[in-house]
């Protein structure tokens, strides 16, 4: 078979994506290969595709259990024979997968990093013909990546210890360029094809709010996507437990998931979710990785998160399908504090020699400023995004909440000029809140003890809001006015250009909210169901829609899998649109392959039918 005829047969697509048949041919043609793809723009596909047609067993090395028991599930459910190796399986279980692996029927195995130098898997792998070995998630072989895992530095000497090197192929959706150089080097690919599709997911819309009452406002958000599926991450796991537990008294469909659950109770909750018999996941950043639900509507972000690799690929999981979808981070300022608490008390660090350990720290504190700027920014935040990844743009997209609020430029000189004086006086010592508290007079015991109540500069600015202070800080932290020490106490420290503002030399403008609420065109942008790609649906295909879904979710039910892994909401919206009739027009449906018509075709088919004959009657069950 072809690589097209693969596609369409086991996937149902009819063309491959940006990026996906440049990688493809690499591989097929022998060569190592380095693919950088945002979240859910089809990384799978690429190693997927070739490992079926390549002579041997390509081995897909991935870092995490839910991961690989996601994947297997949709290739099993596609007809294309897979499994998974890893600390899961009871020692029968494994021993057995291994022997079927020996007599060749599976074209594709995951295997967790880890399981690669055990004997049992060393046997196996030395005396089979091994075509390919893919590394998902190869970000986590770089010190500099966001999610270091030293498991993954044994990758290369497996390959070296197999007879013949096979092709090796590496995939991450999110890499600077300091960790793609990283990965080239450690996994010692040889002259590979490096591909970076682009970091940009037109289809998502991103919002930063700083509100007082976190959890009212992260509500409304959630009123807009009633019977929708979405992800709350949550700094901690108290914060886990208060936030899912306000959401069930509420009414909210929710579960939880984090690291203090039992092995049991986080694999129920996990396919609670994913079964959309609780479709909101409030969980820490333990949660998500390898969970290909399509049908997410939203990612709320209720704390921070510690650097925008981590922020990115989380707010990746939603919209996956291609369809609308909403990233939003809540921030606070004690989110910066708790993160670098956990910078401070790393264990995974701890494993370091003491040079290495203070270098990874300074990277990781350095992540969080820009994390952090990101909060701030009152800029394009696709564009931040995107320019942090090495990408520049337009710095106007249309589709966030920067970029949907009207700002003004405001000249905030003399206010820029108060607090830098105030740094200045004070020689200094102090973080953020006490020069804002001093400028703005504040009458508390931190600030008398300090006897900041005697600085020059002390009440300067008391008629100016303290959020306007915070905002112009911000700015004077960002442009590079001001900075702060990367440690667990930040003082405020003055900088080069600090001496150009003092002196009267510089001006400093910046942009600033004329409203608090986006315009109009915001509530556009934010739907919650996903529109069909032609255009948005009318009743009758909404009607449709609803139908199929009911039918998918009872198909689901009898075959035990979740709903998502017998069609996608994006395949069930071209249904609606394109309303099929027979066979070859429902393979012409995106998402619909020969396998799965095999399986399901019919009964889909029927349900169009019926639909469009009776129009009122609940005809698909």
């Amino acid at each position: 078979m072809t690589k097209e005829e693969i596609l369409r047969q086991y996937f149902g697509y009819s063309q491959f994506r940006q990026g996906q048949e440049t990688l493809i041919d690499s591989i097929l043609a022998g060569k190592d290969t380095l693919g950088i793809m945002p979240t859910g723009a089809g990384k799978s596909i690429c190693y997927q595709v070739p490992a079926l047609m390549m002579d041997g067993i390509t081995l897909v090395i991935s870092p995490l259990i839910s991961l690989m028991k996601d994947q297997v599930g949709a290739l099993n459910a596609a007809g294309i024979h897979a499994a998974y190796l890893n600390s899961s399986l009871t020692p029968g279980q494994y021993m057995k997968a291994l022997n079927f692996a020996r007599q060749g029927r599976y074209p594709i195995i995951y295997v967790a990093p880890e399981r690669l130098m055990t004997d049992a898997f060393l046997d196996f792998a030395l005396n089979a013909r091994i075509s390919m070995v893919a590394v998902d998630e190869a970000h986590c072989v770089s010190q500099w990546g966001q999610d270091f895992r030293p498991s993954y530095l044994k990758i290369v000497e497996f390959i070296d210890q197999l007879k013949t090197r096979p092709v090796v192929s590496a995939f991450t959706a999110t890499a600077t360029s300091q960790v793609r150089e990283d990965i080239v080097r450690i996994l010692k690919l040889r002259e590979p094809t490096v591909l970076t599709t682009g970091f940009d997911r037109s289809n998502l819309y991103f919002a930063v709010k700083s509100p007082k009452d976190r959890y009212a406002s992260m509500v409304n958000d959630l009123e807009r996507h009633r019977g929708e599926s979405g992800i709350i991450y949550c700094l901690t796991r108290k914060t886990v437990e208060e936030v899912c537990g306000k959401l069930i008294q509420d009414g909210f469909p929710a579960t939880r998931y984090h690291a203090g659950l039992s092995d049991e109770e986080r694999r129920r909750n996990q396919d609670d979710f994913i079964y959309d018999r609780s479709p909101i996941m409030v969980a820490t950043n333990a949660f998500g990785m390898g969970i290909d639900k399509s049908n997410v509507r939203y990612v709320i972000h209720y704390n921070m998160p510690k650097d925008m690799e981590s922020y990115y690929q989380e707010a990746g999981r939603a919209g996956r399908d291609g369809e609308p979808a909403e990233c939003i981070l809540i921030y606070g300022g004690q989110d910066v504090v708790t993160n670098q608490m956990f910078i401070e008390h790393n264990q995974e660090n701890d494993a370091l020699d003491p040079e290495t350990r203070a270098i990874v720290m300074e990277q990781d504190r350095e992540r969080l400023k820009k994390m952090t700027y990101y909060c701030f920014t009152n800029d394009c935040l696709r564009d931040y995004i995107l320019r942090y990844f090495g990408e520049y743009g337009s710095n106007y997209c249309g589709n966030c909440s920067n970029c949907l609020t009207q700002f003004e430029t405001v000249d905030v000189t003399e206010l820029a000029k108060g607090i830098a004086g105030c740094v200045e006086s004070s020689r200094q010592r102090y973080g953020i809140n006490v020069i804002i508290d001093t400028i703005h007079g504040a009458n508390t015991a931190k600030i008398r003890g300090y006897r900041m109540d005697e600085n020059p500069h002390y009440g300067e600015l008391a008629k100016v809001p303290t959020y306007k202070l915070r905002q112009v800080f911000n700015h004077l932290l960002m442009e590079g006015y001001l900075s702060l020490t990367n440690d667990e106490f930040a003082i405020v420290k003055l900088t080069e250009k600090s001496k150009g503002l003092l002196d009267g030399e510089e001006t400093v403008l910046m942009k600033m909210a004329k409203e608090q609420e986006p315009a109009a065109k915001a509530q556009k942008m934010r739907k919650g169901r996903a529109g069909a790609a032609a255009g948005e649906m009318g009743e009758g295909e909404q009607s449709l829609f609803e139908r199929l879904r009911a039918l998918r979710t009872q198909i689901a039910r009898e075959e035990k899998v979740p709903p998502y892994i017998v069609f996608s909401d994006k395949t069930l919206v071209d249904m609606c649109m394109k309303k099929p009739r027979t066979r070859e027009e429902m393979l012409a449906v995106s998402g619909v392959g020969k396998f799965k018509y095999g399986k399901y075709g019919e009964r889909f088919l029927e349900c169009v039918r019926g639909a469009k004959a009776y129009p009122q009657g609940a005809l698909c069950l």
